[in-house]
């Protein structure tokens, strides 16, 4: 009563005439002075606190420099006052959101906040206050922070800097058990850290790791609940983009980076020969889990190769992501994060590393899981890039975060085969054995490459050539001896004998696998060759398509898209290699290039664009003597004209499937229909297609121009775009090579450069501190001249004042006056002095 009592007072004026709400504000704000009662201090924020919400410019206006005051005066020593004044400065400083001028309110809301930040002593009470364990002071002083960081965060993070204690305070409210207080805690601090890398050093130092582990483990690891999310945002956080933290015995000297791989089940100290428990492969997923598992592997992904990791740790974290990419039943997007993860100067030995894969169990609901054979890392990427998931289980399907999965299967592919011998390697085994008499053995990726087209098309058998179309122009790719090993394999099996896409790698353990399905040429001809079947192909493809009805859409762009992939791998395998010119074109490849340009509809463009370019490459670098010269295709080129060439390829460049592809994306998302029914279209919004990679259109926006040019030249002239000879070939790749080493060697002296920043800081103090020593001995210096020139100047004098007394002397004696023997004999001596 006497809360209301003395408000009411307050209120009424003295001849309790009603008043504005401005003189209330005023009024009020009076009794905010230290010289009044803390009760009517208390009563005064109170009465404001309610008057916030109608009268927020004018409280802050008038009240904001009282209400500061009694935070540092009463906020400590009385909790309800501090509670009061806290969420009142809370409400000044909080944007709301369902005002109706938000624009006004925000400006008012800033404007409040800049005032509060502008001592900065204000804002150490708010760090002081949270060691307050009261709760509603410490919730309220919390949520005061986190909107000052949201409004001003750079000034909030400068005062935190300054604080003494800051940091032992707001780690400390992380300990709290209460979970309404902890949780704000977390915001807040994940807020506070953002983009500093000396307030991340700071809470590393004051044991922030230990701290919010201690809480992941507590609340069940990544199964728990929305907290675990936030905690491990926070610990990204501390680690993300600084290289002190991850580097430093904060974190890797600990045993937390042990905790990580506890998280998701995998075994920390797992020799190289031993396959990772069952309780890892197969787990039961939930989107809570898959989120969380999601930020573990990405802090996982931040470690390796970072600043302090040695070779036994990279293993060991590259080890864990692939397992969980190629041998467990993780969420699809969680696989595609971890392939996309590992470092693309991929050193981890694929080929050694066993794996053992799982297959869900059809009609189990994936309750029942199939265990695969064994196989090597590698091969199982291979697998994964060319059926997807689960040995093609869902390959038909063509959903966009299965072609996610697949494209990071081609990149780490890409990344692991960059050196020749590799690839070398790879294009040797599959060649067949010329002394063998048994069937040779058919690789899954020359197996794939060589499924013959067939109408109507299989969708997944579209997409395992695609991918194998692409995994194959990574062997050839800037390797002139991995094309002259290419041109040797001769696969062991006609066009028809190629039937089953799926299941020719993996076989479930506990069977028997079926061998490929091998059949010998009917007639007595040498088998031919890849670059002939892969020619034959491309003919068939488009004979195929040129018998579909145009009306059907869908079925017209896969064609497109399979006749697009032989295309791109062709352009690749051709360039710069002049023998494997002169086989295309005598498998008549020619032919083939030239009927699409002529017949071009108006809506196409990537395919005659694709083949104008092949057509450009095969004239430049058709260096070998045969039937088709390089006149012969001149003539072609000038009766289809180099214009209409160059205006196909200059159409490839702008079509939106070429101009997407970009070095992290390469999956599109179909195109939805015009007529597609509402229920439709969110499933076909989650359909995904691909045309290019970003290998292929780096290499055409890279070799583009050189081929427009060579279009025009004189069938009679020299190669423009390079020599053809495989010295000058092997001798780029070594410099390419060389160039490779030497990034990476940049790279690892950029890192000792950073780790010698704080030197050089050391040593330009130290070298100011010495230029401040040479100014104090050039000042010394100076006074030392000056101090001789004095001494100078006095024994001027003295010989002087000597000379004059001798002759004094001398007068004195001439005049007959007495003169002491002292100063007699002292005249003579001074006078043998001088003589001598």
């Amino acid at each position: 009563m006497e809360f209301f009592s003395q408000t009411y007072i307050a209120l009424r004026g003295p001849t309790g005439a009603p008043q504005s709400a401005v003189d209330i504000i005023a009024k009020l704000s009076d009794r905010l002075s230290p010289s009044t009662l803390l009760a009517d201090r208390r009563a005064a924020v109170l009465a404001l606190k309610g008057l916030t919400r109608d009268c927020k410019a004018d409280v802050g206006d008038r009240a904001l420099p009282g209400l500061i005051q009694v935070l540092q005066d009463d906020a400590e020593v009385d909790p309800d006052t501090g509670r009061a004044v806290l969420e009142t400065l809370h409400h000044l400083c909080e944007v709301d959101e369902t005002a109706k001028d938000k624009e006004k309110d925000r400006e008012i809301s800033f404007k409040h906040t800049d005032y509060f930040l502008k001592d900065e002593q204000a804002t150490h009470t708010l760090f002081k206050l949270l060691l307050n364990s009261q709760f509603y002071i410490r919730y309220s002083t919390l949520q005061l922070l986190s909107t000052l960081l949201q409004n001003k965060r750079t000034v909030v993070q400068n005062h935190f800097l300054k604080a003494s204690n800051a940091a032992s305070s707001i780690i400390a409210v992380v300990d709290d058990r209460r979970e309404i207080i902890r949780n704000e805690s977390i915001a807040t601090i994940h807020s506070l850290m953002s983009q500093s890398p000396d307030i991340q050093k700071v809470l590393a130092f004051e044991g922030a790791f230990e701290k919010l582990f201690e809480i992941v483990t507590r609340e069940g690891g990544i199964e728990g609940d929305v907290i675990v999310h936030d905690v491990l945002r926070c610990v990204d956080g501390l680690l993300r983009f600084n290289s002190s933290n991850q580097a430093g015995s904060y974190f890797r000297g600990t045993s937390l980076p042990a905790l990580l791989f506890s998280f998701l089940l995998f075994p920390f100290k797992l020799q190289q020969q031993d396959a990772p428990p069952q309780e890892f492969a197969l787990q039961f997923w939930d989107s809570k889990k898959a989120n969380n598992a999601s930020l573990v592997v990405g802090i996982m992904g931040m470690l390796i190769g970072s600043k302090g990791t040695t070779s036994q740790e990279t293993h060991v974290f590259i080890r864990c992501l692939v397992e969980l990419a190629l041998a467990s039943n993780a969420p699809t997007s969680l696989k595609t994060q971890a392939l996309q993860l590992l470092p693309s100067n991929l050193a981890f030995p694929l080929a050694d590393v066993i794996v053992t894969p799982y297959m869900p169990v059809p009609e189990t609901n994936g309750e029942e899981w199939d265990r695969l054979e064994p196989a090597s890392a590698l091969d199982a990427l291979v697998e994964l890039g060319l059926h997807g998931e689960y040995n093609g289980l869902y390959g038909d399907k063509r959903l966009k975060d299965s072609l996610d999965l697949r494209a990071a299967a081609l990149g780490v592919f890409g990344n692991f085969v960059r050196k020749d011998e590799i690839k070398q390697a790879i294009v040797q085994g599959m060649l067949s054995p010329q002394e063998s008499t048994d069937a040779p053995a058919v690789s899954p990726l020359l197996h794939a490459l060589c499924l013959p087209p067939a109408s109507p098309l299989n969708i997944a058998n579209l997409m395992t050539t695609h991918f194998a179309t692409l995994l194959f122009s990574f062997l050839l790719s800037s390797s002139s001896r991995s094309k002259s090993l290419a041109r040797s394999i001769k696969p062991p099996f006609s066009g028809p004998s190629v039937e089953q896409s799926q299941g020719q790698f993996f076989v479930p353990a506990d069977a028997v696998p079926d061998p490929v399905n091998v059949t010998e040429p009917e007639d007595e001809d040498a088998p031919q060759s890849l670059l002939q079947l892969l020619s034959e192909n491309l003919s068939l493809c488009f004979l195929t398509r040129s018998r579909v009805d145009s009306a059907n859409e869908r079925e017209v762009r896969e064609w497109d898209r399979l006749i697009v992939c032989y295309l791109c791998l062709l352009v690749q395998w051709l360039w710069e290699d002049a023998k494997s010119v002169k086989e295309f074109l005598d498998a008549g490849g020619l032919g083939v290039l030239v009927e699409p340009i002529n017949q071009t509809a108006e809506t196409e463009s990537l395919v005659p664009g694709l083949c104008a370019f092949l057509l450009g490459v095969c004239y430049e670098f058709n260096r070998e003597p045969g039937e088709i010269t390089r006149s012969t295709i001149h003539a072609i080129i000038s009766r289809l004209t180099v214009d209409a060439l160059v205006g196909h390829m200059t159409r490839v460049r702008e079509d939106d499937r070429f101009k997407s592809v970009g070095p992290e994306c390469m999956v599109l998302l179909c195109p939805t229909s015009p007529g597609a029914l509402a229920s439709n279209r969110r499933a076909q919004e989650q359909e995904g297609e691909i045309w290019f990679d970003w290998a292929f259109v780096d290499f055409w926006k890279s070799n583009q121009y050189a081929v427009q040019r060579a279009l025009g030249t004189d069938p009679s002239s020299l190669a423009t775009s390079s020599g053809p000879s495989a010295e000058s070939m092997m001798l780029i790749s070594s410099l390419r090579d060389v160039i490779r080493a030497q990034a990476e060697e940049i790279d690892a002296l950029n890192s000792k450069l950073k780790d010698l920043s704080a030197g050089v800081t050391e040593a330009n103090e130290l070298k100011s501190h010495v230029g401040e020593l040479e100014a104090a001995v050039q000042v010394a210096e100076a006074r030392r001249k000056s101090v001789e020139k004095e001494q100078e100047d006095l024994l001027v004098l003295l010989d002087e004042m000597n000379t004059k007394r001798r002759r004094d002397k001398e007068r004195m004696k001439d005049a007959g006056l007495e003169v002491s023997e002292d100063e007699d004999e002292g005249g003579e001596d001074e006078e043998d002095g001088d003589e001598e």
